[in-house]
């Protein structure tokens, strides 16, 4: 077992103020949805702007918008101050985006500069930036594909979005635990506990899977539908459930398909982490493993129970941004687990 070095400590540090950024981006990109905000901004300034200031400049940006679909077929009639409402969500959420920008790049130039960042670790932060830049490109990609006809982003965009932020958090956190683990890695064939580690690999991917299904609900609002737990139109496998055609279509496209797998993925994820928790809290001797055993018992009944009452109260704003924010929790713990089994 080694000490973590001072500068390991700092970088450490900084990608945590990073991470929590990119959570409350992911957040609020979820309430942008939920609050039906995600379209009123129509045009694209990747270098940055100021919001409208004044009267006038508020009419330029209304008349703009009322040029597309979303206010011409949903919102006709919307004052100047009710398109305020939505249009701080998305200003907010794009705002956001960029000061992670800067929050990543100013403090990466210090320590590169200054020579405090460890052989190896600067093309993974480099890639880190890379990958926030494309973010922002697929952000606005799903933007538009809901300025056309149609006023609805595409499901199959919007996952793509939800998912690639779930996997720059994801690289994030795990970059942050090796940086602060003074365990060193352990190749799965020296490892003592091979099977446990697979395992945990299964699950967080079964716990990403989970999430991408939860995209497509978001995207196709299919959790406006069947408001009822557990049963479906009072059946376990509700009617239209196969109603599309060609049969490939459903999972992706029928809104009942869409909410009848994420629901009981979510069921078959939830009993395995609980199966998971029970077998592995008193198994592992070391500290950060019984830690990461008991973060996801804990997690996944939290969840359970979020995405339930969510789905019953018809996706309130404040339950479906909790829910997302629980998926993101969820998958953290999952990584924390399969980094702490990678240590012994």
């Amino acid at each position: 077992m080694s000490e973590v070095s001072s500068d390991d400590r700092a970088i450490a540090r900084w990608l945590m103020v990073c991470l929590a950024l990119v959570f409350a981006m992911v957040v609020l990109g979820g309430v942008t949805r939920l609050t039906g905000s995600g379209l009123s901004m129509v045009t694209w300034h990747p270098t940055g702007m100021l919001p409208p200031l004044t009267a006038l400049q508020w009419q330029a940006e209304f008349d703009l918008y009322r040029q597309f679909p979303e206010y011409q077929q949903i919102n006709r009639g919307m004052s100047v101050d009710e398109f305020k409402r939505i249009y701080w969500f998305e200003y907010s959420h794009r705002m956001l985006g960029r000061l992670i920008g800067l929050v990543f790049l100013l403090p990466f130039l210090y320590f590169w500069f200054s020579r405090r960042i460890r052989p190896g670790l600067t093309p993974r932060l480099m890639l880190m930036f890379v990958l926030g830049g494309l973010q922002g490109l697929l952000g606005w990609y799903m933007v538009k594909s809901g300025l056309v006809n149609n006023p609805h982003v595409s499901q199959y965009r919007l996952t793509a979005h939800l998912t690639s932020a779930i996997l720059i958090f994801g690289f994030i956190l795990w970059t942050i635990l090796g940086l602060l683990s003074p365990r060193p890695y352990r190749p799965l064939a020296e490892s003592t506990r091979p099977r446990w580690r697979q395992g945990s690999l299964a699950l967080t991917c079964l716990v990403l899977l989970t999430i991408v299904s939860g995209g497509f609900v978001a995207g196709l609002d299919a959790g406006m539908i069947f408001n009822t737990f557990p049963l479906m139109g009072g059946a376990l496998i509700p009617e239209g459930i196969g109603a599309l055609s060609p049969w490939y279509l459903n999972p992706l496209e029928n809104l009942v398909t869409v909410q009848f797998n994420h629901r009981w993925l979510a069921v078959l994820t939830a009993i395995l982490l609980l199966a998971w928790y029970w077998r592995g809290r008193e198994t592992f001797a070391s500290q950060p493993a019984q830690t990461s055993f008991k973060l996801i018992g804990m997690m996944v009944i939290i969840q359970v129970a979020l995405g339930i009452s969510t789905l019953l109260w018809q996706v309130p704003v404040v339950l479906g941004a909790l829910h997302q924010a629980g998926a993101l929790l969820l998958f953290s713990m999952l990584l924390f687990n399969v980094h702490a089994l990678s240590r012994v």
